[in-house]
């Protein structure tokens, strides 16, 4: 399992824009790179990275090879209720990987 860092504000007033921040620490291969062998490695990205907040989705992301080998995002949505935010990341070879957090609005 990948090790994910998050950052979101614990607590908000209502209608306020929230920044939230996270890392992925997982092991990216292009698939472009020859291995020990001369043959190429598999590509083992993430590819899709999507947050939702109480089960709406409110931003989400394609990652292509390109992307850092730990990708960090940053973005902001508004916060209208109390509730769960949940942060998944997909790629390749079946990884996939969800954090939640919850915010109390006021």
């Amino acid at each position: 399992m990948a090790r994910a860092l998050v950052n979101i504000p614990k607590t908000a007033r209502r209608g306020d824009v929230i920044e939230i921040r996270t890392l992925i620490s997982h092991e990216m291969e292009t698939g472009y790179r020859p291995g020990p062998n001369g043959v190429l490695l598999p590509r083992d990205i993430i590819t899709r990275f999507t947050c939702t907040y109480n089960g709406v989705e409110v931003f989400s992301a394609e990652l292509f090879p390109a992307m850092s080998a730990n990708p960090y995002l940053v973005f902001t949505t508004v916060a209208s209720e109390s509730g769960t935010i949940a942060l998944t990341w997909t790629g390749d070879n079946g990884f996939s990987q969800t954090e939640t957090a919850t915010i109390e609005v006021a």
